[in-house]
C-alpha cells in the first residue's frame, strides 16, 4: 500500500498491521498466509461445481442467511407483464433486456456474447447515447448524467417488449478472425467483434448513434469491493502518470443518488457508487420495473416512445409506490453483496506458483492490486475487517483502441475501462460453459483476454506475447487458480 492512504477507521497499530499485510508478495516458493481464502472469513469453502458462484458468505450469521436465501428468490424471480394475477411479480417492462436477474447473470456468474449471427443475446446488453449538446455536456460533466441518451431508444436497448409492443431492435453480432503469433510460433486467433442493431422498432438509427456491448459481470465478492476503503483504492490513482510508469489509473467520480459525489466502483466504467444503485439501474434499465432509487415506471422509455410510456405498470399502492419496492430492493441488495467467493484451488501448487510470480514480474499487479483489508467501520459484520484478495485497483484504465468502444460513459472516456476484480475468474467455464471475458465477451479463454489488452497495459500484454511457452502456461494456471 502506497503510503499515501489516508485510511480515518484505523487506529495506528491497525494502520500499521494491514500496510504490513497488504504489501505485495516478495517470495513465491509457497502460498502467501490466508491466500488460499480470498474472501477472508466469507470465503465459501463449499465444493466447487457449477453452484460454486451461488453460495452465501461464509460467515454469515442466521438472520443475515434468512436475508440472503430472500433475497435469492427475488435474484431468481421471473417477472410478468402488467395487468397480471401474480400482482406481486408484474410490472415488467414495456421494454426489458430480461425477466429476471438470473437471466443474465447466470448462476450468478458472468455472461456471454452470441457465438453466431442468430444466437441469443441474452446475458449481452447494448448501451446507447449520441453526442452531447451542451446542456448535456454540463449535465454529464456534474454527474447528473452518465451520458446523452438517444432521443428515441435511451440508454440503453432493450431487444425484448411485452406484447403488442415492438421490441427496440436485435442485436447482431460478426467476427473477423485477428491471428497473433507468440514468441514460440504459435498462432492465437483472436475473435475481433462487430456490433449493429437490426430491426429497429421506432425509428430508424442515427448516423451517430454510439453503441457499447456489455456482458452481465459475475456477482461474487461486490459487499467486500463496495466495503474497500476509498482512500486504499485513490491511493493508487496516478492520472497524469507522475511516476512515469506508464500506468495513470483514474479514480470514476459519480454522483450518487442523494446528490453527494462518490467513488465509482461498480459496471464496466464504475458508473454506479454502491450495490444498491448498480442493482436499482439493472432493474430499470434492464427489466423495465420501477424502485425507489429509479422509480420511472417504465424504464428506459423515452418521451417519443409514447405507446410504452401509456402501457400499465405494475406499481400498486397496498405494496408501495414502485414495482420493486424499498424492502425488496434492500433484499437484493443484501444478496448481491453477500454472494461468497470461493476458496483458492491449488495454491501451493508448483506450476500456480511459477505462474503467480509471472503475473508480478509481467506488470500484471500494477492494475490488478493484489489485496486489501476491508473497512473496519462498516455496518456488516460478514464483511467488516476481512483481508481480501480480488487483483484489481478498481480504477480506469486507458486499455487501447482494440478494446476501446468510443463511447464515454460519466467521467470515463471511450478508451477506459475499469479493472475487473479476477477472483472466481477460474471456475467461469465451471459455473457455465459458454461463459466469455472481457466486457463485450470477445475473448474465449483467459489468454485470449490478454492479448486483447492495450494502452497503459500494451507492456505487459506484449511481455505475455515475448514470454516462454512454459512461462505463459504457468501465468494461465496461476489465473485458473484463483
Amino acid at each position: 500500500m502506497p503510503s499515501k492512504s489516508l485510511r480515518d477507521d484505523l487506529s495506528r497499530e491497525d494502520l500499521l498491521r494491514v500496510e504490513k499485510v497488504v504489501q505485495p508478495a516478495s517470495q513465491f516458493e509457497s502460498p502467501e498466509r490466508f491466500e488460499r481464502m480470498p474472501g477472508g472469513a466469507a470465503t465459501s469453502t463449499k465444493r466447487v461445481n457449477a453452484d460454486a458462484f451461488s453460495h452465501a458468505s461464509a460467515n454469515l450469521e442466521f438472520s443475515g442467511l434468512e436475508q440472503f436465501l430472500l433475497g435469492n428468490g427475488l435474484f431468481r424471480k421471473d417477472w410478468v407483464s402488467s395487468p397480471s394475477s401474480t400482482q406481486a411479480s408484474d410490472g415488467l417492462g414495456p421494454l426489458f433486456n430480461a425477466r429476471a436477474c438470473q437471466s443474465c447473470h447466470i448462476k450468478d456468474g458472468r455472461g456471454h456474447a452470441p457465438a453466431n449471427v442468430g444466437d441469443s443475446a441474452v446475458s449481452l446488453l447494448v448501451r446507447l447515447s449520441v453526442p452531447p449538446d451542451e446542456e448535456q455536456a454540463r449535465a454529464i460533466a456534474d454527474g447528473r448524467l452518465p451520458a446523452a441518451p438517444d432521443p428515441v431508444y435511451g440508454l440503453q436497448l432493450q431487444d425484448h417488449a411485452v406484447a403488442g409492443l415492438n421490441p427496440e431492435g436485435r442485436i447482431e453480432i460478426t467476427y473477423e478472425n485477428v491471428p497473433v503469433e507468440l514468441s514460440d510460433g504459435e498462432i492465437v486467433t483472436l475473435r475481433k467483434p462487430s456490433l449493429k442493431i437490426t430491426d429497429a422498432g421506432f425509428a430508424p438509427l442515427r448516423d451517430d448513434l454510439m453503441m457499447s456491448a456489455r456482458v452481465a459481470p459475475p456477482m461474487i465478492g461486490l459487499g467486500l469491493l463496495e466495503s474497500i476503503h476509498e482512500a486504499d483504492i485513490l491511493a493508487w490513482a496516478d492520472p497524469e502518470d507522475e511516476n512515469a510508469d506508464g500506468i495513470s489509473g483514474r479514480a470514476a467520480r459519480v454522483r450518487g443518488s442523494d446528490g453527494k459525489w462518490k467513488l465509482g466502483r461498480f459496471g464496466w466504467k464504475a458508473i454506479a457508487p454502491d450495490i444498491a444503485e448498480q442493482s436499482a439501474g439493472a432493474f430499470s434499465g434492464d427489466m423495465g420495473l420501477s424502485t425507489p432509487l429509479a422509480p420511472d415506471h417504465w424504464g428506459d422509455c423515452t418521451a417519443a416512445q409514447t405507446e410504452c410510456r401509456a402501457l400499465p405498470h405494475g406499481a400498486q399502492a397496498r405494496l408501495g409506490d414502485e414495482e420493486v419496492p424499498e424492502d425488496l430492493l434492500d433484499l437484493v441488495t443484501f444478496y448481491s453483496s453477500h454472494l461468497a467467493v470461493p476458496v483458492r484451488r491449488n495454491a501451493d501448487d508448483p506450476a500456480v506458483l511459477a505462474g503467480k510470480k509471472v503475473f508480478y514480474q509481467t506488470g500484471c499487479i500494477s492494475c490488478h492490486r493484489p489485496k486489501y483489508v476491508t473497512r473496519r467501520d462498516v455496518e456488516d459484520p460478514a464483511l467488516r475487517f476481512q483481508l481480501i484478495w480480488p487483483y484489481t485497483d478498481m480504477l480506469l484504465h486507458d486499455m487501447g483502441d482494440g478494446l476501446a468502444d468510443n463511447r464515454p460513459e460519466g467521467l470515463a472516456n471511450g478508451r477506459e475501462w475499469r479493472t475487473p476484480p479476477l477472483w472466481g475468474i477460474g471456475l467461469t467455464g465451471t459455473v457455465h460453459e459458454e461463459a466469455t471475458f472481457l466486457h463485450d465477451g470477445r475473448a474465449r479463454t483467459l489468454l485470449e483476454a490478454i492479448l486483447w489488452h492495450g494502452g497503459e497495459a500494451q507492456a505487459a500484454r506484449d511481455r505475455v506475447v515475448g514470454m516462454s511457452k512454459q512461462d505463459r502456461d504457468n501465468l494461465v494456471r496461476f489465473l485458473e487458480s484463483l
